[in-house]
């Protein structure tokens, strides 16, 4: 995520923190915008919640352009970036500031029972991950609250459509009004129902 995308996801996680609710991502990875969500919500007196797997999306697994070898359990011989990710928050002093959900996202958001003053989708990139991200993770966001997707290219050009195709849907929903956009990063409230 480039720095001027970081700065908008704090930025907006600052604004969703004021509602006295928690943060929640969905794709962690090794935590670098979790630990902008745990700043913010250690400001705001409030949990950082990360929803991830830890095996990589698509395209992190070896063969595909991001993999990245270091984060391969030797032992099992898949990625684990939950070690990673520890590390990251220990550095940062944020690990009470976060509840890492360590399972799948559509599994996770099944058994979530409260509302969300901001979701931060950016998770797998297929049209089946992303939907099933956006499908249960957005009714959760409270009145008012923000939800944010990252990886939005209008142009296919630029990059994948997925994250592109669940913010068109939300829009068209009528539940949210987009009220940011920094590059590929979009920033959406909830003004209504449904999703």
């Amino acid at each position: 995520m480039p720095v001027h995308e970081g700065l908008a996801l704090y930025a907006a996680a600052t604004e969703a923190g004021a509602l006295g609710l928690p943060l929640l991502e969905v794709g962690t990875y090794c935590g670098r915008s979790a630990i902008l969500l745990a700043d913010a919500a250690r400001a705001a007196g409030v949990s950082a919640l990360t929803v991830d797997h830890h095996r990589g999306s698509e395209e992190q697994q070896p063969g595909w352009e991001y993999h990245d070898p270091s984060v391969v359990d030797p032992e099992v011989g898949l990625m684990d970036t939950l070690p990673t990710f520890r590390r990251t928050l220990r550095r940062g002093g944020l690990e009470d500031h976060v509840v890492a959900l360590v399972g799948r996202s559509p599994r996770v958001a099944a058994v979530w029972n409260g509302p969300l003053g901001l979701v931060f989708i950016d998770g797998g990139h297929t049209d089946e991950h992303a939907s099933a991200d956006y499908e249960g993770w957005a009714p959760h966001v409270a009145e008012g609250g923000l939800l944010v997707i990252h990886d939005v290219f209008p142009d296919p050009a630029d990059g994948g459509q997925a994250p592109y195709r669940i913010h068109q849907r939300a829009l068209a929903s009528g539940a949210f009004t987009e009220v940011s956009v920094t590059d590929s990063l979009r920033v959406l409230r909830r003004t209504g129902g449904g999703i």
